[in-house]
């Protein structure tokens, strides 16, 4: 099959390789970037495991291909960390308020949370649950992450 160039920015590096047309990006992004963190659920956009930030926007990767990311900025779960290497106020938020048991859905809830409360600073429960309703969690139910999105508003809000 014929391969073609796609040049990404991935957590502010670059990533340039030649892929096959039909390759989503979260398989670019697990496959040719080396990130795992990304997780493949459903692969048809409805759990939300595969979640990333593209060019700010929170996309189902599974639902794109990483042709057409070519020129893009790609934030993952791993590009989500506090520059210095600590958790972000979401990623401590989930594990202060219980958010996770399996983590499988973790990447894509932190992932879409860091994205709800940049456009939304200060949300609703029902706009959480709103902002929070293409992800999907087996184990928790939703309090918890709830929860963690209000913790983390605070903690953003206060700057820790």
């Amino acid at each position: 099959m014929h391969e073609l160039p796609v040049d990404v920015s991935v957590n502010g590096r670059r990533h340039g390789h030649t892929v096959a047309p039909r390759l989503t990006l979260a398989d670019f992004l697990r496959e040719k970037c080396g990130l795992t963190g990304t997780h493949l659920g459903c692969e048809h956009g409805a759990c939300g495991a595969c979640t990333v930030l593209l060019d700010g926007q929170a996309v189902r990767s599974c639902l794109i291909f990483a042709v057409q990311a070519d020129g893009q900025e790609v934030t993952t779960v791993e590009g989500i960390a506090d520059d210095d290497g600590g958790l972000s106020p979401v990623q401590a938020a989930m594990r202060e308020c219980h958010g996770l048991q399996c983590g499988f859905c973790t990447p894509g809830f932190v992932t879409s949370i860091t994205a709800l409360l940049r456009d939304n600073p200060a949300p609703t429960d029902e706009e959480i649950r709103e902002g929070l309703s293409g992800n999907i969690c087996r184990c928790t139910g939703y309090q918890s992450i709830v929860n963690a999105v209000k913790l983390a508003a605070e903690k953003t809000s206060r700057g820790s």
